[in-house]
């Protein structure tokens, strides 16, 4: 059943985001400065001070911390610093379709251009509990923003988050935050 929750998180913080967007798009006092790479007028698109910073607000309303960051989720966005974050993780996510895990999305935008990262946010798919018809539906300018907002994140990449493990295995424990001892 921790897998459907997981799902209704996910699905609520997308439709929380969306209200989010369309709030701040109403607000008088918000940075309409726009990116250089808006689709004139095709889609919406959120606006900020740059790039880097809509990229920004975009893996934080869009829950991307939840599943790619280790222990954010699970600390409610306490841990771990921004320096840490999108790095994948251990802690699987389990369903009908077996257990995922969040991808290390800094390994995946060191191996892929910019115009690249855009086209696998356009046609990506895989399990749940990624929202691929959600980040389908971004505009290029933010897939763009999110994009040069992860390649900026400082630090190491970190390593490959484990593989999918099909329906009916038991996942192992998630792995100690980094930084921490294992458990004896």
């Amino acid at each position: 059943m921790r897998g459907n929750s997981n799902i209704k998180r996910m699905m609520t913080a997308l439709a929380c985001a969306g209200s989010a967007v369309v709030v701040a798009a109403c607000d008088g006092q918000m940075t309409t400065t726009v990116s250089s790479t808006a689709d004139a007028g095709a889609t919406p698109m959120v606006l900020a001070t740059s790039d880097i910073e809509a990229g920004r607000y975009l893996v934080l309303v869009g829950g991307c911390n939840d599943c790619h960051t280790p222990q954010y989720a699970m600390t409610n966005g306490a841990q771990p610093p921004e320096a840490e974050w999108l790095k994948g993780s251990t802690e699987g996510h389990t369903g009908p379709w077996g257990t995922t895990y969040g991808k290390n999305l800094r390994l995946t935008t060191q191996r892929l251009s910019e115009d690249q990262w855009v086209e696998l946010l356009a046609t990506g798919s895989s399990l749940p509990p990624m929202p691929w018809p959600s980040v389908r539906a971004m505009s290029d300018a933010d897939k763009r923003a999110i994009y040069r907002y992860i390649r900026q994140l400082p630090g190491e990449a970190g390593e490959q988050a484990p593989d999918a493990l099909p329906p009916g295995v038991t996942p192992p424990p998630p792995a100690p935050p980094a930084g921490t001892a294992p458990a004896a």
